[in-house]
């Protein structure tokens, strides 16, 4: 087979491709999370939304019934469904309680199911938490359901039940079609499987699919990558997101069962994410920040059009809800006055939700500094600029000052942003460094809490 090849068109320098930085689904990002944000805090911000609120959902379903050695999410195996059910009653506990708390106060927009595996779940309690969400909470008409699958788990039962609650996107994990990488990274999944799923859900009347690919996987190579996304694209998903492995062995031990020597290196990665990227939109896909594509006539492709995207926990995004609320164990949420984490440890969070209380352990609250900041972070990596003037007129001096650091950037001859009109830019061929640039404005990383995944 002949070896396929990526024009460098990018004069970035290899260590900075190796520099460890967030990837800023949240600022301030969540090592800075502390214990003085608790129950009370995020039951005062809850009362504090209004009745025209719009909100977001985000259910944690911390098990699955494989482990897959790249995930770096909060997950356990299990091969007993009973761990599950103990955990489910417990989510419904907390379904309760917190609808409790905000009902009247918001319409629900948008619900994601992510984890772990929502998919390992039984038909009848698919169907059961799809009623419970609707009991407890007052839904818009055309609130949307995405549902994170791993296609290895459904079947017509969990098919059918995800359509009975009104699925509205199926975002299906692939990360990478070769046999030596599935092996590598403990996911087994045939195309075949994969393109069965799409196919259900679609005869289903899901109107979004969504396709999670992976670069920079163990004894990955240009030709397997650019194999990948020739059969991802025969699926024709709306969506594609393109993440870059996240290794982080000392986060989550698991990954130690990937070799290191296994690994590309900063340079290949950057050359795999370009290839990947180039086949993509070269197939009419519109790139959405500097990972995410879609259809052009998707909806998150009309609302990157728009200059209206947004970024949080699962990517890149059209919603445009201030508060997320978060339920399960680990599980964020945002409101206007900072975010909160739930407890981490599934047992914990089942004796704490199971007793009526909110599971609340840890979170912030934002400073006028923290918002400036959040609101340059979050334009950079959507839309890879900012206007200085949209800065001040939203935060006064604290957009007057962060203009400085900006204005910083902008000079020298390895200037990070260039300044056109009233826009700090960054410049195309340094895009794929966009988390490298956003890190300037981030006060709290040079605390040295948490460490973080590669740049590129």
């Amino acid at each position: 087979m002949q070896s396929t090849t990526v024009k460098e068109t990018s004069p970035i320098p290899i260590a900075s491709l190796a520099e460890n930085v967030p990837r800023y689904t949240s600022y301030p990002t969540a090592p800075h999370f502390h214990p003085g944000i608790d129950a009370a805090a995020v039951r005062g911000w809850v009362n504090a939304l209004g009745g025209e609120d719009e909100i977001s959902l985000y259910l944690h379903i911390p098990y699955c019934d494989r482990l897959c050695w790249f995930c770096a999410c909060h997950t356990k195996q299990t091969r007993h469904y009973a761990p599950v059910a103990t955990f489910l009653h417990a989510l419904h506990r907390e379904i309760e309680t917190v609808g409790d708390i905000v009902r009247g106060k918001g319409r629900v927009r948008a619900v994601h199911l992510g984890g772990g595996s929502p998919t390992m779940l039984k038909p009848d309690d698919i169907v059961a938490l799809g009623k419970a969400l609707r009991r407890r909470f007052d839904f818009l008409d055309d609130a949307s359901l995405c549902v994170e699958i791993d296609p290895n788990d459904m079947d017509e039962g969990r098919l059918d039940a995800f359509a009975r609650i009104g699925m509205t996107r199926a975002s299906l994990g692939v990360q990478d079609f070769d046999a030596k990488v599935q092996k590598a990274i403990n996911r087994d999944q045939s195309f075949e499987a994969t393109r069965g799923v799409v196919d259900a859900v679609r005869e289903r009347g899901v109107n979004s699919v969504n396709l999670d690919l992976l670069y920079g996987l163990p004894h990955q190579t240009l030709d397997s990558l650019a194999a990948t996304v020739a059969q991802a694209l025969i699926l024709q998903p709306d969506r594609i997101a393109l993440f870059g492995y996240a290794h982080v062995p000392w986060f989550k031990k698991h990954q130690t069962m990937i070799d290191e020597a296994w690994l590309p290196d900063s340079a290949a990665r950057l050359a795999q994410s370009q290839l990947a990227a180039k086949l993509i939109v070269d197939c009419g896909y519109q790139a959405v920040g500097f990972d995410h594509f879609a259809k052009p006539d998707d909806t998150l492709a009309i609302a990157a059009s728009a200059g209206k995207i947004r970024r949080n926990f699962q990517g890149y995004t059209e919603d445009q809800c201030e508060t997320l609320i978060g339920l399960g164990p680990s599980s964020i949420s945002r409101f206007r006055q900072g975010y909160a984490q739930n407890i981490v440890a599934t047992g914990e969070y089942e004796k704490v939700v199971n007793s009526g209380r909110l599971a609340t352990a840890r979170g912030i609250a934002f400073s006028r500094d923290d918002l400036a900041r959040g609101w340059m972070i979050e334009r950079l990596m959507c839309e890879f600029s900012f206007s200085a003037i949209d800065l001040v007129e939203r935060f006064g001096d604290a957009g007057q000052k962060l203009l400085l650091i900006a204005s910083g950037l902008a000079n020298g001859a390895e200037a990070l942003l260039q300044l056109q009109g009233d826009h700090f830019l960054v410049p195309v061929d340094d895009r794929p460094l966009v988390r490298i640039v956003a890190s300037k404005f981030d006060r709290y990383l040079q605390s040295g809490a948490g460490k973080h995944s590669r740049a590129v």
